[in-house]
C-alpha cells in the first residue's frame, strides 16, 4: 500500500488520469499493477469524512482522479457515499466502481447521474459463493444443524434435540431472481427441491431454460402468492428506499407455518421485530441470516434463538471469490477508460447511454 508521501508523487510529474483506491485490493495486485502503467494509482489516505472532503475541495491531490474504487469498509473512515460526498469529489471524477454486488452505502446514484458520473457493481462475480452460503443456510435452517452443533460444543450430544425435516420434495421460494436467486435454484434442485419466485417483472421463460436447464421454475405473480406456496423462503433483493422493511409481519402471516426464512441480501430488507415476532409465535420455525440491520452488531435475541443460524456476512468471504470481485472491479475501470462506459452499470444507470 502506498503512503501519503507517495500518494503525492503525482504532483512531481506528468499529471495522468489517476484511480483513487477508497479501500484495499488484497488479492488482485497484479492487475492493478498493469494499470500503474498508464494511469497513476493514489490511495484514500484521509482518517475521517472532514478530511477526505476537505482534500477534495483544495483542488491538489485528487485532482485528476477519474475513477473511485470503491469498498464496503470505506465506509468506516468516510461515511456513506451521499449527496454531499458525491457533490464534493473532483470535477474529473468519471466513474465510481464498487466491489459487491449490493450498493446501498452509495446513496445518492441520483446524485451521481446528474453529475455524469457512471456507477457499477460486481453483480456476476458474488453469484456462486453467495449461493452456497444461502444453501448452508437453509439445510442448516431444515436440519436444525446449527442448534445440534452448540450442543455437542457444549458436551450435551444431541441431548434435547428436536429432529428437523429434509429439503427433498420441499418448495423454496426466491425473492428476487437475479444471478445470485438463479444460482440459489440450481443448488436446490440437486437437494430435490421444487422451485417458485417471485420478481417484479417474470423472467421470459426461454430465458429460465437458458440459464437453469432442466430445472422447473414456476412464476409467482405476487409476493404473497409466494410466501402461501413455499416451505422455505430466500431473499435476494437490494437495499433501497422501496425495499427498506419491506419483508414484514403482513408477509411472515401468509408464510406456510412452521416454514423457515433465509436471508443473504441485506439485512434491512427485512423487518427485524416482525422476524422475531414470526419466530417466537411459530410462524416460523427456523431462520438462516447471513446480514443484519446493524453489522456488525446482531440482535442479541436472535443470538439466542437455538432455531436461527447465524454468519457474520460471509456470503463472499472466499479467496476465489474476493479475487474474482477485485478483478470485476478493476476490469469495470479499465473498460471505462477504453470505452467511456463501465461494464456493469447499477440498476438505477441500466439506460446509460453515451452522449
Amino acid at each position: 500500500m502506498q503512503t501519503a508521501a507517495a500518494n503525492a508523487e503525482w504532483a512531481s510529474s506528468m499529471a495522468r488520469p489517476a484511480i483513487l483506491l477508497a479501500g484495499k485490493i488484497h488479492l488482485a495486485n497484479d492487475v492493478l499493477d498493469d494499470l500503474r502503467k498508464e494511469h497513476d494509482i493514489l490511495d484514500l489516505v484521509e482518517p475521517d469524512r472532514q478530511s477526505f472532503l476537505k482534500a477534495c475541495a483544495d483542488g491538489k491531490r485528487y485532482a485528476h482522479v477519474v475513477a473511485l474504487y470503491h469498498t464496503f469498509g470505506i465506509t468506516r473512515t468516510v461515511g456513506n457515499f451521499d449527496t454531499e460526498l458525491i457533490e464534493s469529489l473532483p470535477a474529473s471524477v468519471k466513474y465510481i466502481c464498487h466491489n459487491g454486488a449490493g450498493y446501498d452505502m452509495i446513496t445518492a446514484i441520483d446524485a451521481c447521474t446528474a453529475r455524469g458520473i457512471q456507477v457499477s457493481n460486481t453483480p456476476i462475480a458474488v453469484d456462486d459463493a453467495t449461493a452456497t452460503t444461502a444453501i448452508f443456510l437453509l439445510i442448516s435452517a431444515l436440519r436444525h444443524f446449527s442448534e445440534g452443533e452448540a450442543s455437542a460444543r457444549q458436551g450435551n450430544w444431541a441431548k434435547g434435540f428436536k429432529p428437523g425435516r429434509d429439503p427433498e420434495g420441499k418448495t423454496l421460494g426466491i425473492l428476487g431472481m437475479g444471478g445470485i436467486g438463479k444460482a440459489t435454484a440450481r443448488r436446490a434442485a440437486a437437494f430435490d427441491m421444487e422451485i417458485c419466485y417471485h420478481n417484479r417483472n417474470r423472467i421470459p421463460d426461454a430465458d429460465l431454460r437458458r440459464d437453469l436447464p432442466g430445472i422447473k421454475v414456476t412464476y409467482c405473480a405476487t409476493v404473497e402468492e409466494l410466501c402461501k406456496t413455499s416451505d422455505v423462503v430466500s431473499v435476494h433483493i437490494p437495499l433501497n428506499d422501496q425495499t427498506r422493511g419491506s419483508f414484514g409481519r403482513k408477509e411472515f402471516s401468509w408464510m406456510k407455518e412452521g416454514s423457515a426464512l433465509i436471508n443473504t441480501a441485506r439485512g434491512a430488507v427485512i423487518d427485524e421485530e416482525a422476524l422475531l415476532e414470526a419466530l417466537q409465535n411459530g410462524q416460523l420455525a427456523s431462520a438462516g441470516l447471513d446480514v443484519f440491520p446493524a453489522e456488525p452488531t446482531i440482535n442479541p435475541s436472535l443470538l439466542a434463538n437455538p432455531r436461527v443460524t447465524v454468519l457474520p456476512h460471509l456470503g463472499t468471504a472466499t479467496t476465489d471469490t474476493m479475487r474474482k470481485m477485485e478483478i470485476r472491479v478493476l476490469d469495470n475501470i479499465k473498460h471505462a477508460f477504453k470505452t467511456g462506459e463501465v461494464i456493469d452499470h447499477v440498476s438505477e444507470q441500466k439506460d446509460w447511454r453515451k452522449s
